[in-house]
């Protein structure tokens, strides 16, 4: 798992629902020792006892720290009953877990899933019940001992609590006063208890900063923000034996004013959280990759949603974005071929590949193009309707449907869709790279085929001449006026040529349309049916995610770079005053999206990808190398997870990048390195721009100066610094 770590000193991998974690649905405040054990959950005692549940995005949780996956480390704070209570737990893998708990107010405990009676220790209490031990100066208090999970568990801590009234199964404490709680859970016989909980916490705290995602400078603390709306909402599931990560815990939990009830996966969802996902750790990307695939019919459709009280959805499916999501983290997973782990890819080609190949069997609509449908199951009403063939958009309630209607023939939508071709051809040549490295080329050259094929067809019908761009085409053969990011999404599956993309996208991008300082709304503002709500107008970063990225497939910089600027600020503002990784954003000043009816979750990890966005400002993998930028402010990434090891990327006076603390390049902020490959014996690339560059030989021998002022030079350099820069932009 080289690369890959992100726990206290351990390597991490595709998280085992084994040790402590936090990965209860229902709560953000406690630990679960898994597969069978104890569950903690704390609080503050409240007027009318201790208030240890709730604590959602809009009931009392105020923010959500560092987290690493294998949960060896992890930070929240919380208020209620008028307190603030702060939580730093140091759980992971193994038996023992410490936690510090600090408020202004009386903490409160709870061990729940207790199977065994409770052995309190110490004298009663003035009301009479039995309470904890009290040894001054002692500095530690036994709270008692319980079973559960077949092991006797001590409950240990530096400050004397009251036993609280509660259920049969669980040991209820407040501790006597505010202040800080150190507390220590372990079982009986287990060794090194007596190891102090600050030290402890101290320790993988600087362990888990060793290897932390982190950025600084024009991107802020996106790095934070992006980690943490994956790693907390990681869950276990009970009922399948497995750990998920969801859309975000609060959509998906009952108990926390959500939707179903205690997990859910949606696909498009699940695949943009994968990609989130590889820039923390390569492994756990990769699980999350795979959670979603399972569920496949046999017919190869990947459904819109998997749940456990609420099923599958046998009617429909969602954006085709596995292909190119897997491959982008396939291609940031190291700084060659060879350095890339292709298990990834391994693990998901068969089923990308077959619900490729489901979209043209069932979704073929008007003139032969790709629309949004849904099939007709029986027993289930609501199928092969408008509504679910919106659904399936991932669009739900998007203006550009309004007008459109159900075609019971073909089980799709009257209507054409932009977004949907594109992406489907972007799938394909995804799909074809990667059946490529895994030596399937017949399956490739099909798949090359078939685009280039799809391309011409959409590229002639989708393209309104009068407008000037890409349009969805109704049944009539008429262009639909509506505009979104998805027209965008045209260059993304390469559709135009370059001139006609370089047009189209300053076209959309002028600000009455989808430019402006809250770029890319989910609807054109000067579009009838926009509203500033949901996908009628509010920011999503899936799609601005698609849409950057079919700027940049065109090399439209001076485009793409406000517009991820832009996202970037809106990101940030959330982060800072709110602690929010939003499902979407305000597409207008002054909107507070924290209520429930505002329809914008909290925290959820697709909202990462602004700051994925951002990332690639400064360190892009691309198919063919790695593209290194100055973003033209002071910037820095740190600790990208690749095959060779940690990368960093520090943008001041100049711009260098780092493997495992070694320069590999060092250039003038004026100076941009496309293509670039480094191998044990090779290192080649292309610099242009104005400026110099120094490129750090695969040898480890001394830099090889580059002068980029004349033009784009091409460069490439054996182990001894050996080789030649030669005049040209081309590959």
């Amino acid at each position: 798992m080289s690369g890959s770590g992100a726990g206290a000193g351990r390597a991490t991998g595709t998280p085992a629902p084994a040790g402590w974690n936090t990965w209860d649905v229902r709560t953000h405040t406690g630990m679960n020792r898994l597969p069978s054990g104890p569950r903690v959950r704390f609080g503050v005692l409240g007027p009318e006892g201790p208030v240890l549940d709730g604590f959602t995005w809009r009931d009392g949780l105020e923010r959500l720290g560092p987290h690493t996956v294998d949960g060896s480390h992890a930070e929240v704070t919380v208020r209620a009953a008028g307190h603030r209570l702060r939580l730093e737990f140091a759980g992971g893998p193994g038996d023992i877990l410490y936690v510090r708990a600090g408020s202004t107010g009386r903490v409160a405990l709870s061990v729940d899933g207790l199977t065994g009676i409770v052995e309190p220790t110490g004298r009663p209490d003035a009301a009479g019940r039995p309470g904890a031990a009290e040894r001054p100066g002692a500095g530690d208090f036994p709270l008692g001992t319980v079973l559960a999970g077949g092991i006797r568990w001590t409950v240990t801590a530096s400050s004397a609590a009251d036993r609280v009234e509660g259920p049969a199964d669980a040991l209820v404490l407040a501790f006597r006063g505010p202040g800080t709680v150190e507390l220590r859970i372990a079982p009986a016989d287990a060794p090194g208890t007596a190891a102090r909980t600050a030290g402890v916490l101290a320790s993988h705290r600087a362990a888990a900063d060793l290897t932390r995602l982190r950025s600084g400078g024009w991107l802020g603390d996106a790095a934070d923000a992006l980690a943490t709306a994956v790693t907390w909402n990681t869950v276990h599931a009970p009922g399948i034996g497995r750990v998920l990560t969801p859309t975000s815990r609060d959509f998906v939990c009952a108990e926390r004013k959500g939707f179903y009830g205690t997990w859910a996966l949606h696909a498009w969802d699940t695949f943009f959280t994968g990609l989130v996902a590889s820039a923390v750790d390569r492994d756990y990307a990769r699980g999350i990759f795979e959670q979603i695939l399972p569920y496949a019919d046999e017919a190869g459709m990947i459904p819109n949603r998997i749940s456990d009280d609420r099923g599958r959805t046998d009617d429909r499916s969602q954006p085709p974005v596995g292909a190119l999501t897997v491959y982008q983290a396939h291609l940031a997973g190291g700084l060659s071929p060879g350095t890339r782990d292709t298990t990834l890819l391994r693990s998901t080609f068969p089923a990308l590949l077959a619900w490729h190949d489901w979209w043209p069997r069932a979704r073929r609509g008007p003139h032969g193009l790709l629309a949004w449908g849904s099939d007709p199951i029986a027993g289930d009403p609501a199928s092969a309707t408008l509504d679910r063939a919106r659904r399936e958009s991932g669009l739900d309630d998007s203006p550009m449907y309004d007008e459109t209607r159900y075609d019971p023939a073909t089980h799709t939508m009257d209507l054409a869709d932009v977004g949907l071709n594109a992406l489907h051809i972007a799938d394909a040549e995804a799909l074809a790279e990667i059946a490529g490295i895994l030596g399937e080329h017949a399956i490739a050259d099909r798949l090359r085929a078939e685009a280039a094929t799809a391309r011409a067809v959409a590229d002639r019908l989708l393209w309104d001449g009068e407008r000037g761009g890409y349009r969805n085409l109704t049944a009539a053969g008429a262009h639909d006026p509506h505009v979104s990011p998805t027209m965008l999404y045209a260059l993304l599956g390469g559709l135009p040529d370059a001139g006609r993309a370089a047009a189209t996208a300053a076209d959309l991008l002028r600000p009455e349309v989808l430019g402006g300082a809250r770029p890319l709304p989910s609807v054109a503002r000067d579009d009838p049916g926009f509203a500033a709500t949901y996908w009628r107008g509010r920011i999503w970063a899936p799609m601005a995610y698609l849409a950057v990225r079919g700027l940049r497939r065109y090399g439209l910089t001076e485009l793409s770079r406000p517009v991820v600027g832009d996202l970037l600020r809106l990101f940030l503002d959330e982060w800072r005053v709110h602690g929010h990784v939003r499902e979407n954003y305000p597409a207008v000043a002054g909107e507070n999206l924290t209520g429930f009816e505002k329809r914008s979750d909290g925290l959820m990890a697709w909202g990462g990808l602004l700051a994925y966005l951002a990332f690639g400002e400064l360190a892009d993998a691309r198919p063919d190398g790695w593209r290194f930028a100055h973003p033209g402010e002071p910037a820095e990434l740190c600790n990208l997870p690749l095959g060779e090891g940690r990368l960093d990327v520090r943008a001041g006076d100049r711009l260098t990048v780092r493997l495992e603390g070694r320069v590999l390049l060092d250039m003038a902020p004026g100076v941009v390195v496309r293509g670039y490959r480094r191998t044990g014996d090779r290192v080649t690339g292309i610099a242009e721009g104005t400026g110099d560059l120094l490129v750090t030989p695969p040898g480890g021998g001394p830099s090889v100066p580059v002068d980029v002022r004349g033009g784009p030079r091409r460069f490439a350099f054996g182990p001894d610094g050996t080789g030649d820069v030669r005049e040209g932009s081309g590959t």
